[in-house]
């Protein structure tokens, strides 16, 4: 009876640590997920990391330039989108989506990135280019240009290569900038009710630049992403300021895309 209470005693010594290991993974940490109303429920916006974020409507879910690993997008659902923006690997990024459940998702994605997706996703893909829209699961994904200034065809983001897009979702707009400057295509977007805009230098554009772009179209809510540069993270704090020196109405809203950074 000993001995067996005693091996007992050893195989649960064992068992305990074994199974703490199986069970301590976890999601990746993220900043919490805003709300806003639509004619069509409610649009939840989950931020990723960097250019990445996660919109969840009317019982679809939709990735935006899934990146940073799949451990990213732990405890969400599979997306039924993904919208690619640009072929560089903070955008496009194969080994995250080798690891999604990705295999029901349409994804909609500029000609570039089509030509360097890896073939098993080809028939996946929907091909939209600026100027070009498409109808889906009751929204509309509409493509515009995303690029730097001054343009130049070695230019990090060229004209015509990349997409931003804006969403219509029951009867909200949502701009996703990409990588861009302050475009005169930008500036001349109107009703956005949620945008999304970059600012890291030297790839897209300053939080001046983002700011007074910003300025111009208006947006209902604004959320700086995409500001990790070369030197480290924009200054968020200062576009607020300046977006809201010039209009209250603007709601600037800042988020920790870099959860993880040191």
């Amino acid at each position: 009876m000993k001995s067996t209470l005693l091996l007992a005693a050893v195989l649960a010594a064992f068992a305990i640590p074994a199974q703490a290991q199986t069970t301590s993974t976890a999601a990746a940490p993220r900043a919490a997920a805003d709300q806003i109303a639509t004619k069509k429920g409610p649009l939840t916006m989950q931020p990723i990391t960097h250019g990445s974020v996660v919109f969840t409507w009317n019982g679809k879910t939709i990735y935006v330039d899934p990146y940073g690993g799949a451990e990213a997008y732990a405890g969400l659902a599979a997306p039924d989108v993904i919208l690619i923006t640009d072929i560089h690997g903070d955008h496009m990024d194969p080994k995250t989506l080798a690891g999604l459940s990705v295999g029901k998702a349409l994804m909609v994605v500029p000609q570039a990135v089509a030509n360097e997706l890896p073939a098993e996703y080809k028939a996946q893909v929907r091909i939209l280019n600026n100027g070009q829209r498409l109808d889906t699961l009751g929204m509309v994904v509409s493509a515009i240009p995303m690029y730097n200034l001054p343009e130049a065809a070695d230019a990090r983001h060229p004209k015509g290569r990349g997409n931003g897009y804006v969403l219509t979702l029951g009867g909200k707009t949502v701009y996703l900038s990409g990588d861009t400057e302050d475009i005169a295509e930008m500036r001349a977007l109107k009703g956005i009710d949620v945008a999304f805009v970059c600012m890291n230098l030297p790839y897209t554009m300053d939080v001046n630049q983002a700011a007074q772009g910003v300025l111009a179209f208006k947006p209902g809510i604004v959320y700086p992403y995409h500001y990790r540069g070369q030197s480290g993270l924009s200054d968020v704090g200062a576009f607020k300021k300046t977006v809201n020196t010039a209009n209250k109405k603007i709601d600037v809203r800042l988020r920790n895309w870099y959860p993880a950074a040191k």
